[in-house]
């Protein structure tokens, strides 16, 4: 049977020796409610910690990173893909004030090479202990025929809880309230497609190569895009904890503007000034190679801003200082205001951004 599977293009042997390769990973990324190894037909999370609570909410988030797993596959990088799997699910755990307990991952491919599916459990185990979740288990599927031998994905969803008390979310956010942008770490893992298209699959003289070195990036244009997503969980909690903070968003695909609208109250509107920050060079060179006009950007890119907070005016400074205490570059990037008739509910970019 094992022969027959072989011949169809499917080989156990080098599954069970990916599973060897990736155990040392996933044993780190470990929580003290985990129950039992890897190898199980489901991973075991001890509810019995949810007993702290006098009303848990379970939350749950699941996505994958899209066409950014074809820079790794064409730069045969793959320990960093995994950080982009887990920020783009614990993080949307987080806008809602849940702690992200523990996560799962799929990983399809069309041929099964043990070092680097290690590799990208590597990624996804070293990006949950920075998250503070533990990877419980996961799979491995080897497609044949669907995938060629040298492409996969990856998916993963994550759990998470929150006390219902402290549920953040628009039926908090008030008229008055600041808007405070976190920095991104670049791309992150949304827009590939249109990125992909403008940099490396355009005709004529603006085409680039993932192994050429571009001045303006300080490094070759395949470092830049594999950049990994930066995961917020921790410093976002500690903001949660800390501060009256009202409402987050995780700035993903569509962009700033719509996903900041989805923690928008109808009665009110955002309005966020450009010049208070500059996009990373990368934005700029999407821009300029492909002649993409400014409203396709930021409704496609994060253009810089990977997570934004909506908090009091009096939580500013504290939510500010928190949060350049764990590394992240924050600043007031605009406020939230009563809408005038046909803005409700919106958010609203103005002005320039320096340089642009």
């Amino acid at each position: 049977m094992t022969n027959a599977y072989a011949a169809a293009g499917v080989d156990i042997e080098a599954a069970d020796r990916a599973i060897d390769l990736m155990k040392e990973w996933v044993e780190k990324a470990r929580r003290p409610e985990v129950l039992g190894g890897l190898g199980g037909f489901a991973g075991l999370f001890d509810a019995s910690a949810l007993l702290r609570y006098r009303r848990p909410l379970l939350a749950t988030s699941t996505d994958g990173v899209g066409t950014k797993v074809e820079i790794a596959r064409r730069m045969d990088v793959h320990d960093t893909i995994g950080y982009d799997l887990v920020g783009m699910v614990v993080d949307d755990l987080v806008v809602c004030g849940a702690e992200p307990l523990f996560m799962t991952d799929y990983i399809a491919t069309g041929k099964v090479v043990p070092e680097k599916i290690a590799a990208i459990v590597k990624g996804i185990a070293s990006a949950c202990v920075e998250a503070g979740a533990a990877l419980v288990g996961g799979e491995t599927a080897e497609h044949p025929g669907l995938l060629a031998p040298d492409e996969y994905d990856v998916a993963g969803a994550t759990t998470g809880v929150v006390e219902a008390d402290d549920l953040l979310g628009s039926h908090l956010v008030e008229d008055g309230d600041v808007v405070v942008a976190m920095a991104s770490s670049g791309l992150h893992s949304n827009g590939y497609s249109l990125v992909r298209h403008v940099l490396l699959n355009a005709d004529g003289p603006g085409r680039l190569d993932l192994e050429a070195h571009v001045d303006e990036l300080g490094r070759t244009l395949g470092e830049e895009l594999l950049v990994p997503t930066r995961i917020y969980a921790k410093a976002c909690l500690r903001v949660a904890r800390e501060t009256g903070v009202h409402a987050m968003s995780h700035v993903t695909g569509g962009g700033l503007a719509a996903n900041l609208a989805r923690v928008m109250p109808r009665e009110l509107t955002a309005t966020i000034e450009r010049e208070t920050w500059t996009p990373a060079p990368v934005f700029s060179l999407v821009k300029r190679v492909g002649d993409v006009p400014l409203p396709d950007l930021e409704a496609t890119l994060n253009q810089g801003v990977g997570m934004v907070a909506l908090t009091p005016a009096a939580e500013v400074d504290r939510t500010i200082a928190l949060l350049s205490e764990s590394g992240i570059d924050a600043w007031v990037a605009g406020a939230v205001t009563k809408a005038a008739e046909g803005d409700e509910g919106r958010v609203r970019l103005v002005g320039q951004h320096p340089g642009w």
